[in-house]
């Protein structure tokens, strides 16, 4: 089960983020106004599992003929005046990702793979070693300064174990968001993409949906209308732990050398003393 995110139709109203705070009991995180952009909160955290990021372009867009008829007003006109500037909406959120590093990496077992093949963070056997805070390659995992503790979305794991949606999806007033099986999402996805395309935006990707990239595919994957690195994702995903076999071997093979040397040594001293 996860994810899939259409910034397309993503409004702004930051419903999602509303309604995974109150479901979820997340503290509020600020609420100063950044001078930067709409967007209070800036970027996911411990105290932000949803986050709605509001990114302004100057860069023509398509237009569309409305098909009313305005006695005097040339629709179309107003149109091109503000053709130049358009907002690119998105809802961010863990990616829950298939290969998991956070995983990977903690040493409490405080991690682990749902039922509905989720990532959940129980904390209350977290011991806040922060370990999964860097192994994320998507920056989302966070601690919290009180306790150190990391912190997170659960894909609403209290709900879903009971047959609801989970708070943000159903709070979304356009479907932005849509839970299900990944891959009903993922066809679904793709039959949007080419709708969107044969519509002229030609910009349209999916982000996250292929089984095959760097994590092994994510849980909550996005449809969006520019570069990844617009919205502030990595455009080449991979799990951070994937090196660590490799290591471990080369490691290994350097301690036998070590020991090996060491023991050489000591045995040709024995045998130079053992002449004298």
């Amino acid at each position: 089960m996860g994810f899939f995110t259409d910034t397309s139709v993503c409004i702004g109203c930051k419903a999602c983020e509303v309604a995974c705070k109150e479901w979820n009991m997340v503290p509020e995180d600020g609420l100063t106004f950044t001078g930067m952009s709409y967007d209070n909160t800036q970027g996911l955290g411990a105290d932000t599992w949803r986050h709605v990021a509001f990114i302004e372009q100057r860069r023509p867009i398509g237009e569309q003929d409305p098909g009313l008829e305005y006695d005097g007003v040339d629709v179309l006109g107003l149109a091109g005046e503000r053709a130049d500037l358009r907002w690119l909406m998105a809802s961010d959120v863990c990616k829950h990702c298939t290969h998991a590093a956070c995983l990977d990496v903690c040493p409490t077992g405080s991690l682990f793979r749902t039922e509905f093949g989720t990532v959940v963070v129980q904390e209350d056997i977290c011991n806040g070693c922060g370990y999964c805070v860097p192994a994320c390659p998507y920056g989302v995992i966070d601690q919290r300064e009180e306790d150190g503790r990391v912190w997170k979305c659960t894909l609403c794991y209290d709900r879903i174990s009971d047959g609801q949606e989970p708070a943000c999806a159903k709070a979304c007033p356009t479907d932005s968001i849509q839970y299900g099986p990944l891959d009903e999402l993922r066809e679904r996805a793709a039959e949007r993409v080419e709708q969107l395309h044969d519509a002229g935006v030609a910009d349209a990707r999916l982000y996250g949906h292929d089984p095959d990239d760097g994590v092994g595919g994510d849980g909550a994957f996005f449809l969006l209308l520019d570069e990844p690195e617009t919205y502030g994702l990595p455009p080449d995903p991979f799990v951070t732990t994937r090196d660590l076999p490799s290591m471990w071997r080369h490691g290994a093979v350097a301690a036998l050398t070590l020991v090996g040397g060491i023991a050489a040594a000591f045995a040709v001293g024995d045998r130079i003393g053992g002449r004298r």
